[in-house]
């Protein structure tokens, strides 16, 4: 009766029936090992932590903070993207503080389009994206990731007569883990702008990055017509603090500001303090965690590979993408390896229908556990 257009139209979540298989393992004393969460389970770096405790203890950040508290975090953020992309920005106009990159896509999506406009998303993506389209109203048109292409859009197969508002791209990418070069971001930002489309560019695991590669940003192509969201989630463990940022075209900032000034305030004042602390410290320190989870990359991809999975060693991300050979339906194979195994990871179909095929890793466990996680996925039929 009172569920509007809006909702309905935003897609029911596979995680669900994950969520009820975990818990018949459970119920069945089965040990859990969840990887089907990409959710970092190492701490945020103590000297963060200790900005925040002293913050609580500060009465002036208990009030509701205005854009103008937001100035230490704009410049930390803009000085990060200095300092790690050689990206020079206004923190007054080109940088906005978020409350996690996720509720940055949803309220971007409804400050830069109008319903009935098209998206231009890849497929398989990270669900979310699928639900800030629905609620946005949009006309949602795929670009296939496919693995004889490294997981990148082909954007000359764009049929002519699709005419984009926002090409939204994510890379390192999740659920691929694939990465992309700097002059990737240039073409891509050149197409757009032959079209009149905005860049937006979904960064979360900038840092997240292994051996020599380092990413790129995708305001090194240049501000206009483009636009990043980052995030603390992945580099700085701050998941559950829900902070971010926004950065690029000024215009699209002032839009973004619009729509968010009607619906949150920003990010408590103490999370603002010790977000701007994060991204000021030396770039070591988001290389440990990095280190950490190419230590379990390195532990899996290998397992995997004994089972005859075809996995390629990612770069980048704190996942694995694996094809599972003679699978045709990922759904049923997660629920049935949660169910009996009590090992979950994610059916690539929740991330599209080109996930199909596919199950995605999360690195977010030791790599003994990691190990073990795949000896009992290889006692698990696929059909």
């Amino acid at each position: 009766m009172w569920e509007s257009r809006r909702a309905a139209a935003v897609p029911g979540s596979v995680f669900a029936l994950m969520d009820a298989a975990k818990g018949r393992a459970r119920a069945a004393g089965l040990e859990i090992v969840d990887l089907s969460i990409g959710s970092s389970d190492l701490p945020p770096p103590d000297v963060v932590l200790e900005v925040l405790r002293g913050a609580t203890r500060d009465p002036g950040t208990y009030r509701y903070p205005l854009f103008s508290d937001t100035a230490p975090l704009r410049e930390a953020a803009a000085g990060y993207l200095a300092r790690r992309f050689g990206v020079r920005l206004d923190p007054a106009r080109e940088v906005l503080p978020l409350i996690g990159a996720q509720e940055g896509l949803a309220h971007l999506l409804l400050a830069v389009t109008d319903p009935g406009d098209t998206l231009l998303l890849p497929d398989p993506c990270y669900p979310p994206y699928l639900g800030a389209a629905a609620v946005a109203g949009l006309n949602v048109v795929t670009l296939p990731l496919r693995p004889e292409s490294g997981f990148l859009p082909d954007l000359d197969a764009v049929p002519e007569g699709v005419r984009p508002r926002v090409l939204l791209l994510n890379y390192p990418n999740n659920p691929t883990s694939a990465v992309a070069d700097a002059a990737f971001f240039r073409r891509a930002a050149a197409w757009c702008r032959a079209r009149g489309a905005l860049l937006v560019h979904d960064h979360p695991y900038a840092e997240l990055t292994f051996g020599a590669y380092r990413a790129p940003s995708a305001l090194e192509a240049g501000l206009e017509g483009v636009v990043e969201l980052h995030s603390l989630s992945k580099t700085h463990h701050m998941g559950g603090f829900r902070v971010g940022f926004a950065a690029g075209d000024a215009g699209v900032i002032a839009a973004l500001a619009r729509v968010k000034g009607a619906v949150d305030f920003h990010p408590y004042l103490g999370i603002q303090r010790a977000a701007a602390h994060a991204l000021s410290l030396p770039d070591e320190v988001g290389r440990a965690g990095a280190a950490v989870f190419e230590a379990r990359r390195d532990a899996l991809i290998p397992a995997l590979r004994d089972l005859e999975w075809e996995v390629t060693t990612p770069e980048a991300s704190m996942y694995a993408w694996a094809r599972v050979p003679g699978l045709r339906d990922s759904v049923a194979f997660a629920v049935r390896a949660a169910e009996t195994t009590g090992v979950a990871v994610s059916p690539g179909a929740a991330f599209g229908a080109g996930g199909e095929g596919f199950v995605r890793f999360a690195l977010v466990q030791p790599p003994e556990i990691l190990r073990g996680a795949a000896r009992r996925l290889g006692t698990v039929p696929v059909q």
